[in-house]
Protein backbone atom coordinates (compact mmCIF):
# COMPACT_ATOMS: atom_id res chain seq x y z
CA UNK A 1 0.00 0.00 0.00
CA UNK A 2 2.99 2.37 0.61
CA UNK A 3 4.02 1.49 -2.62
CA UNK A 4 0.88 2.73 -4.49
CA UNK A 5 0.65 6.00 -2.20
CA UNK A 6 4.65 6.79 -3.04
CA UNK A 7 3.36 6.61 -6.72
CA UNK A 8 0.47 8.37 -7.15
CA UNK A 9 1.51 11.35 -4.62
CA UNK A 10 4.33 12.25 -7.64
CA UNK A 11 1.30 12.04 -10.54
CA UNK A 12 -0.96 14.22 -8.57
CA UNK A 13 2.60 16.80 -8.54
CA UNK A 14 2.97 16.45 -11.83
CA UNK A 15 -0.58 17.10 -12.97
CA UNK A 16 -0.39 20.50 -10.62
CA UNK A 17 2.59 21.87 -12.37
CA UNK A 18 1.10 21.43 -15.43
CA UNK A 19 -2.35 23.06 -14.50
CA UNK A 20 0.57 25.97 -13.06
CA UNK A 21 1.33 27.58 -16.26
CA UNK A 22 -2.72 27.57 -17.29
CA UNK A 23 -3.85 29.19 -14.56
CA UNK A 24 -0.79 31.69 -14.10
CA UNK A 25 -1.13 32.76 -17.71
CA UNK A 26 -2.39 35.81 -18.44
CA UNK A 27 -5.34 37.21 -20.14
CA UNK A 28 -6.05 35.16 -22.94
CA UNK A 29 -4.49 37.31 -26.49
CA UNK A 30 -8.89 37.04 -27.73
CA UNK A 31 -9.96 38.58 -24.33
CA UNK A 32 -6.65 41.26 -24.67
CA UNK A 33 -7.90 42.08 -28.22
CA UNK A 34 -11.13 42.60 -27.19
CA UNK A 35 -9.90 45.17 -24.74
CA UNK A 36 -8.00 46.85 -27.33
CA UNK A 37 -11.21 47.84 -29.58
CA UNK A 38 -12.86 48.62 -26.36
CA UNK A 39 -9.76 51.03 -24.93
CA UNK A 40 -9.67 52.64 -28.54
CA UNK A 41 -14.28 52.62 -28.45
CA UNK A 42 -13.40 54.52 -25.51
CA UNK A 43 -10.37 56.91 -26.60
CA UNK A 44 -12.57 57.60 -30.08
CA UNK A 45 -15.25 58.87 -27.64
CA UNK A 46 -13.78 61.50 -26.32
CA UNK A 47 -11.87 62.82 -29.49
CA UNK A 48 -15.49 63.19 -31.20
CA UNK A 49 -16.45 65.03 -27.47
CA UNK A 50 -13.31 67.19 -28.00
CA UNK A 51 -14.10 68.03 -31.99
CA UNK A 52 -17.70 68.83 -31.00
CA UNK A 53 -16.52 71.25 -28.04
CA UNK A 54 -14.10 72.96 -30.58
CA UNK A 55 -16.58 73.66 -33.30
CA UNK A 56 -18.82 75.00 -30.64
CA UNK A 57 -21.07 72.04 -30.54
CA UNK A 58 -22.01 71.97 -27.09
CA UNK A 59 -25.38 68.99 -28.14
CA UNK A 60 -22.39 66.84 -30.15
CA UNK A 61 -20.09 67.01 -26.86
CA UNK A 62 -23.00 65.67 -24.78
CA UNK A 63 -23.48 62.78 -27.04
CA UNK A 64 -20.86 61.49 -24.68
CA UNK A 65 -22.59 61.35 -21.69
CA UNK A 66 -25.38 58.98 -20.61
CA UNK A 67 -28.68 60.58 -21.29
CA UNK A 68 -30.84 61.35 -18.82
CA UNK A 69 -28.86 59.57 -16.07
CA UNK A 70 -25.19 61.52 -16.02
CA UNK A 71 -23.70 62.72 -12.54
CA UNK A 72 -21.81 65.37 -12.98
CA UNK A 73 -19.66 66.35 -10.62
CA UNK A 74 -17.58 70.13 -10.55
CA UNK A 75 -16.53 73.32 -8.71
CA UNK A 76 -18.05 71.51 -5.78
CA UNK A 77 -21.46 70.63 -6.77
CA UNK A 78 -23.39 68.14 -8.46
CA UNK A 79 -25.07 68.87 -11.73
CA UNK A 80 -28.73 67.90 -12.17
CA UNK A 81 -28.27 65.27 -14.92
CA UNK A 82 -27.70 65.43 -18.84
CA UNK A 83 -30.02 68.56 -19.09
CA UNK A 84 -28.62 70.83 -16.25
CA UNK A 85 -25.19 69.92 -17.38
CA UNK A 86 -25.57 71.01 -21.23
CA UNK A 87 -27.44 74.11 -19.84
CA UNK A 88 -24.26 74.92 -17.63
CA UNK A 89 -22.22 74.65 -20.83
CA UNK A 90 -24.72 76.81 -23.05
CA UNK A 91 -24.31 79.28 -20.14
CA UNK A 92 -20.81 79.70 -18.85
CA UNK A 93 -19.27 78.38 -22.25
CA UNK A 94 -21.83 79.62 -24.65
CA UNK A 95 -22.06 82.68 -27.28
CA UNK A 96 -18.41 83.53 -29.36
CA UNK A 97 -15.51 80.86 -29.88
CA UNK A 98 -13.09 82.84 -28.01
CA UNK A 99 -15.40 82.31 -24.76
CA UNK A 100 -15.57 78.52 -25.32
CA UNK A 101 -12.13 78.18 -25.82
CA UNK A 102 -10.34 75.23 -27.43
CA UNK A 103 -10.72 71.98 -25.46
CA UNK A 104 -7.86 69.67 -25.70
CA UNK A 105 -8.01 66.05 -23.60
CA UNK A 106 -4.44 64.05 -23.04
CA UNK A 107 -2.68 62.14 -20.53
CA UNK A 108 -5.38 59.56 -20.89
CA UNK A 109 -5.70 56.41 -19.04
CA UNK A 110 -8.30 53.59 -18.94
CA UNK A 111 -8.98 50.60 -16.57
CA UNK A 112 -11.32 48.23 -16.96
CA UNK A 113 -13.30 47.72 -14.35
CA UNK A 114 -15.55 45.24 -16.03
CA UNK A 115 -17.49 43.76 -18.53
CA UNK A 116 -19.18 46.90 -19.65
CA UNK A 117 -17.40 49.40 -17.06
CA UNK A 118 -14.04 51.35 -17.52
CA UNK A 119 -12.42 53.85 -15.44
CA UNK A 120 -11.12 57.29 -17.14
CA UNK A 121 -8.57 59.11 -15.80
CA UNK A 122 -6.92 62.06 -17.71
CA UNK A 123 -5.96 65.53 -18.09
CA UNK A 124 -7.63 68.65 -19.60
CA UNK A 125 -7.02 72.24 -21.09
CA UNK A 126 -9.02 74.46 -21.75
CA UNK A 127 -7.27 77.57 -23.56
CA UNK A 128 -8.91 81.07 -23.69
CA UNK A 129 -7.98 84.33 -23.47
CA UNK A 130 -10.21 84.65 -19.83
CA UNK A 131 -10.36 82.16 -17.37
CA UNK A 132 -8.37 79.64 -19.00
CA UNK A 133 -8.59 76.50 -17.03
CA UNK A 134 -6.74 72.96 -16.50
CA UNK A 135 -7.36 70.02 -14.27
CA UNK A 136 -8.08 66.38 -14.18
CA UNK A 137 -11.16 64.31 -15.21
CA UNK A 138 -12.36 61.24 -13.61
CA UNK A 139 -15.16 59.48 -15.69
CA UNK A 140 -16.88 56.19 -15.16
CA UNK A 141 -17.33 55.03 -18.19
CA UNK A 142 -20.52 52.19 -19.08
CA UNK A 143 -21.30 50.34 -22.10
CA UNK A 144 -24.81 51.03 -22.45
CA UNK A 145 -26.93 49.60 -25.91
CA UNK A 146 -23.66 48.92 -27.18
CA UNK A 147 -22.21 52.50 -27.13
CA UNK A 148 -19.38 53.40 -24.38
CA UNK A 149 -21.30 56.54 -22.80
CA UNK A 150 -19.75 58.22 -19.66
CA UNK A 151 -22.05 57.99 -16.55
CA UNK A 152 -19.99 59.97 -13.77
CA UNK A 153 -17.63 62.52 -14.68
CA UNK A 154 -15.80 64.32 -11.61
CA UNK A 155 -13.83 67.74 -12.90
CA UNK A 156 -10.89 68.84 -10.63
CA UNK A 157 -9.97 72.52 -12.26
CA UNK A 158 -7.01 74.41 -11.43
CA UNK A 159 -6.23 78.02 -13.20
CA UNK A 160 -2.63 77.28 -15.59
Amino acid sequence: MSRLKAYARPMIDRRLLLALPLAASPTPACAQTSWAREDAAIRALIDRMQAAWNRGDFRGYMEGFANPGVVFVSRGRIRDGWQGTLDHYVRDYGGAPERRGSLRFYDIAIDRIGADAAMLIGHYRLDRAENPQEGVNTRLMRKIDGQWRITMNHVSSFLP
